[in-house]
């Protein structure tokens, strides 16, 4: 049950990291070599932060088959802690009220990713 879960963790946050960065690099270049206006990037980071998270709980809940809402809730909870570590250590500032609210949301997210990810993953007889 534990290997199970810790695959089903890294699967989801390997997802929810893959997703970051490639929409990161897509993002750089659609601002360096179009006229995308430097104002909506807040909020296209705040739906490719909703995406990746629902991406991997989606794949976590599938990968556990089991307690999807704590799987997810653990990528999220994953991705806060990843995220609120480099600002202190990197930026020295804690986290401001409406990047807590947006993490709060992004935690909500992975929770109902992981919920759908166990309900829609196929049904296998167990060999264990």
């Amino acid at each position: 049950m534990r290997k199970k879960l810790f695959e089903a963790l890294l699967s989801g946050w390997v997802i929810v990291f893959g997703v970051i960065i490639l929409s990161s690099i897509v993002l750089a270049f659609l601002l360096k070599f179009t006229s995308l206006p430097p104002s909506i990037i807040p909020w296209v980071t705040l739906c490719i932060g909703v995406i990746a998270l629902f991406s991997g709980g989606i794949v976590a809940g599938m990968k556990g088959k089991t307690k999807g809402w704590a799987i997810g809730g653990l990528i999220g909870v994953g991705f806060t802690l990843f995220t609120f570590t480099v600002q202190f250590l990197g930026y020295n500032e804690w986290f401001t009220l409406s990047q807590l609210l947006h993490h709060l949301g992004y935690i909500f997210v992975a929770c109902l990713g992981g919920m759908i990810g166990v309900n829609i993953a196929p049904v296998q007889a167990e060999t264990e």
